[in-house]
């Protein structure tokens, strides 16, 4: 084993640095816009690939970002759900990935209920983003004795662009709940059966998935309507 719009004034220039600085001080303000994702291959992602490869260092197909949500058990937030995902780290090489990797806690270790998001850069885990609101997800219910081990691996299928329709793709979470574990695979679009069932084949063939896993999909409109993110699914598979 998500960056700025194209240079086209030294404003957009100052405007993307104080976004930066903001992203420092706030993980609030580090939500960034969704219209983000569409200029990765922008020429300042492309000379930081550059750099990276001068280093001697092996830059990934996308910069991504590790986010985190923790709720409080048994209480009402009335603090909006955006507000409460926390960015950890972002990563644009193979030896960014293990440094940030390394250091993070393992599923086993967190308490529940606790959310793990890896999206591309520019890609909010949340419904409403402009990336992810056409699209759904699929979704595996794990023991918890082994929900660890699937995660790693998707991470690392995730990470090296490994899924068929990868461009397609936007993230994926890990939730951890009181009687299981929950992994799902976000995509952009869930009217486009061809690629929703070539995803699904795809995550069986690199989780090495058993046969008795079922995978359930539900498109992301769904999620919002019933306020759900894994009850009520559309489509099993």
């Amino acid at each position: 084993m998500e960056l700025v719009a194209e240079k086209e004034s030294d404003q957009q220039n100052n405007n993307s640095n104080n976004s930066e600085k903001n992203n420092d001080t706030s993980y609030a303000q580090a939500l960034v816009d969704s219209h983000d994702y569409n200029n990765k291959e922008s020429d300042e992602f492309r000379e930081r690939q550059a750099r990276d490869l001068k280093a001697g260092l092996h830059p990934l197909k996308h910069k991504f970002v590790f986010w985190y949500t923790r709720r409080t058990l048994g209480m009402r937030s009335q603090t909006p759900y955006e507000d409460n995902i926390k960015k950890i780290v972002d990563f644009t090489t193979v030896e960014g990935f293990w440094v940030c990797y390394c250091h993070l806690a393992r599923p086993a270790t967190l308490p529940s209920p606790t959310d793990l998001h890896l999206f591309k850069d520019g890609i909010r885990p949340l419904w409403e983003d402009s990336a992810n609101c056409h699209g759904g997800k699929w979704i595996i219910r794990f023991k918890k004795a082994v929900s660890g081990r699937f995660w790693e691996d998707l991470v690392l299928a995730l990470v090296g662009d490994q899924l068929d329709y990868g461009e397609n793709i936007c993230g994926a979470v890990l939730s951890i709940r009181f009687n299981e574990d929950i992994l799902s695979v976000w995509n952009r679009n869930a009217s486009d059966h061809q690629a929703v069932m070539a995803l699904r084949d795809a995550i069986k063939r690199n989780l090495k998935l058993p046969h008795s896993y079922l995978m359930e999909y539900k498109p992301h409109d769904a999620s919002l309507r019933d306020n759900s993110s894994y009850r009520n699914t559309w489509l099993r598979g």
